[in-house]
């Protein structure tokens, strides 16, 4: 069965996307969002016609048994396109009316409930067992050179709610030191870190053997996830901590500053969980287990649906 999956250009919202189709069985048509001027700069709580506001190939016929959109925009437009023959379902708390959508998916800092509302620990993804296994056998020999324990760094960036500048990446890189001294340490940048964080982070580590990513040939990400022994993730993003536990490896958060309280809400309740640390410059490995909702949340998506 398809599922036409509808949101915007942001790899968040289409990993999350991606990892409940495919959680739930269902064969992925992904659409990207291309927006009209003006509603390019209206909230979508404004949109009274979505199909006034986005470009005509997420409307296209012929439209599949399940439209499935992630955030706020994609969820309207899924709503638009619910019918008789079609299901909607929303991936993350739609913002607008639950009973406009056949189902809901929620992460349980979003703080909603339904009849229609399936609830996870963390936001969806694409992080399987299955997945890790295949990218540890593939990557082992690249990281094999550094020493064990190898400490694996995701980076985030400025994203509006937090702050990851110069005055954070010096901080950040004087605990590294410390980590690379004693283990392997590895780093994946994003698309939101800065380039002049980036080179502080270099000039303080790599002299020290920490390898950072510099964006040429394959994304190590996966490879990183699969392979390290701990992992330290900057506090500014759901989707990099969610994809971080559902390893089996033990998780530190780097915290940023700034504030979210949705952001704030589910890494406290990882930290109440004792599946995340918070990292002050050191680590110990501690005993832990995958937390992934995923492949959970797509049997309930499917028994909600009827399908």
């Amino acid at each position: 069965m398809t599922a036409r999956l509808i949101c915007t250009d942001i790899a968040g919202l289409r990993n999350q996307a991606l990892g409940l189709a495919e959680a739930a069985g269902f064969t992925p048509d992904l659409r990207t969002l291309r927006f009209r001027k003006p509603w390019d700069r209206i909230p979508t709580s404004l949109w009274f016609n979505p199909r006034l506001a986005v470009a005509a190939e997420a409307f296209a016929p012929p439209l599949p048994p399940v439209v499935m959109g992630c955030g706020g925009a994609g969820a309207r437009v899924a709503a638009c396109l619910r019918g008789p023959d079609v299901k909607a379902v929303a991936i993350q708390d739609p913002r607008m009316e639950l009973r406009k959508f056949d189902a809901v998916l929620a992460a349980r800092h979003d703080g909603i409930s339904g009849p229609n509302v399936i609830v996870t620990r963390t936001a969806l993804h694409r992080v399987t067992q299955a997945r890790l296994a295949a990218e540890r056998a593939a990557w082992a020999p690249f990281f094999a050179p550094y020493k064990r324990p190898l400490a694996a760094v995701l980076l985030g960036g400025n994203n509006g709610r937090y702050r990851f500048g110069p005055e954070q990446a010096s901080a950040l890189a004087a605990q590294l030191a410390g980590v690379a001294r004693d283990l392997g340490l590895v780093i994946t940048p994003s698309r939101r870190t800065g380039a002049a964080e980036l080179a502080i982070l270099r000039a303080a580590l790599e002299p020290l053997g920490a390898w950072i990513w510099d964006f040429t040939g394959e994304n190590p990400y996966f490879g990183m996830l699969a392979c390290a022994d701990a992992l330290i993730v900057t506090a500014d993003s759901v989707s990099m901590v969610s994809e971080a536990v559902a390893t089996a490896a033990p998780v530190y958060l780097a915290r940023l500053p700034g504030r979210s309280a949705r952001i704030g809400c589910f890494m406290e309740a990882l930290l109440r969980d004792g599946r995340v640390r918070g990292f002050a410059g050191r680590l110990e490995l501690w005993n832990t287990s995958p937390l992934d909702d995923t492949e959970w949340a797509g049997a309930e998506l499917r028994r909600l649906l009827g399908l």
